[in-house]
């Protein structure tokens, strides 16, 4: 993996509980490109790991602008953004990495955005300005004090529609947004579990391959249960053969056998761990992966998916 050290050129804050963080390189050196949607993983002095998406125009290649979030159950992560980083601090981190990546031939695009899932769709909304793609976004909140960016969208007219929870009394109406999706728009939808559910849910009736999500946690589902008597796994470049119980990860397994294998979320949802796959079939049970597409993949996150068939045989 490679990792970039950079450091803090500002810090400001954008909304409550809403940090915007620009990060440059310290010598002034040019920053690996990225494309919208992508996001960095931050490795934290603290050693944690986390995932924050880019929220610049991907033209820029001075600097990576970052919106922070602070998590009412940090474990770490946003808490440690908010208390500590300051200008002038250095950081680790990865390339940019893109598991939401923007479609650029679509006829249009409908954004949704929860809270601070806006911070992905802004670097869409700048690309589609470059661009002179027909895009329109829905922004929603708990309240206006809480909206990151706001000013920025605002200047953008009537194609973002605010919605404020406090102001509106109650949730962003999804089932009515969805109702009027055009055929050919590609929606991309960011934030909170119920906002997304809700897209999903109300977006059912349109093509799977134009719904695009990315998901802060692990939406609740009904996942199938593991076989009583688990899988083996193969690992081809060691030569070891491991078992995984009911009970067990393939990434819990390799680690209790002293493999490494980079994680951060442990839940299917950032891609870090992503393995590749030589013989067997993946039962995947991640956040990342387009369903259209798992039937052909050659990869699996080791964190929460497992397998179809009785071995896997992984490039481990």
């Amino acid at each position: 993996m490679t990792l970039l050290k950079l450091r803090v050129a500002s810090v400001h804050a954008e909304a409550r509980d809403v940090m915007r963080l620009e990060l440059a390189d310290p010598r002034g050196a040019l920053l690996p490109a990225f494309e919208p949607g992508a996001h960095l993983t931050l490795h934290l002095p603290n050693g944690v790991q986390r995932q924050y998406s880019l929220a610049g125009d991907s033209r820029e290649r001075n600097r990576y602008v970052l919106g922070v979030g602070r998590a009412a159950d940090s474990r770490g992560g946003s808490e440690y953004v908010h208390a500590m980083l300051r200008a002038g601090a250095e950081v680790t981190c990865s390339a940019p990495a893109n598991n939401f990546a923007l479609v650029p031939d679509a006829a249009r695009y409908l954004f949704v955005a929860g809270g601070i899932g806006v911070t992905p769709i802004l670097s869409m909304v700048r690309w589609c300005e470059a661009n002179g793609k027909p895009w329109k976004l829905a922004y929603a909140a708990r309240s206006r004090v809480r909206m990151g960016f706001y000013e920025e969208l605002r200047a953008y007219g009537s194609r973002v529609r605010i919605h404020c929870d406090d102001e509106q009394g109650g949730p962003l109406p999804v089932a009515a947004l969805m109702a009027d999706v055009e055929p050919g728009t590609h929606v991309y939808c960011c934030g909170p579990a119920p906002l997304m559910e809700a897209v999903r849910e109300h977006g059912a009736h349109l093509a799977p391959e134009t719904l695009h999500f990315e998901w802060f946690s692990a939406p609740a589902a009904n996942e199938p249960e593991a076989a009583a008597e688990g899988f083996w796994v193969d690992l081809k470049r060691s030569g070891a053969s491991l078992h995984v119980s009911p009970q067990q990860s393939i990434l819990e397994v390799l680690e209790a056998n002293g493999h490494e294998v980079p994680f951060s979320c442990r839940e299917g949802l950032c891609g870090t761990c992503e393995t590749a796959v030589c013989e067997g079939e993946p039962d995947h049970r991640d956040y990342v992966y387009p369903p259209a597409q798992r039937a052909s993949l050659r990869t699996m996150l080791v964190c929460v998916s497992r397998a179809k068939s009785a071995r896997l045989v992984l490039d481990l």
